[in-house]
């Protein structure tokens, strides 16, 4: 039986892939909340909600990184803000600034909308 060792930069890769996968999920997700709030579709709002603080619980417990990220570094010297993902380096700096502020507006759209405030 001969068994396969991937090279440190394939490694790299297949983490970079998963990771850019994950995100552009979440990034759906955050995206599809305000969407879904001002649709009133707010069941689908709370779900995407749900989803993304599952996210947010898991980025919480781990120092506010991906768990991937360290993953990532054991291949690489690389520490850009977007070593471990494929994003525009402008874009993984932001990312969490970006997406948390639209999560925060997105879920006081929902509320608004639920509470019946804003039509």
């Amino acid at each position: 039986m001969e068994v396969f060792i991937a090279s440190p930069l394939s490694s790299l890769r297949a983490i970079k892939i998963v990771h850019t996968l994950v995100w552009a999920f979440f990034a759906t997700c955050v995206i599809a909340i305000p969407v879904m709030a001002w649709r009133d579709e707010l069941r689908l709002a709370a779900y995407f909600i749900g989803l993304v603080l599952v996210e947010i619980a898991v980025l919480s417990v781990n120092s506010w990184h991906c768990p991937l990220t360290p993953m990532a570094a054991r291949f690489t010297e690389d520490r850009r803000p977007n070593f471990d993902i494929y994003l525009p380096e402008w874009l993984a700096r932001w990312n969490k600034t970006i997406f948390g502020s639209l999560f925060v507006a997105g879920v006081l759209l929902t509320l608004g909308r639920w509470l019946g405030g804003l039509g």
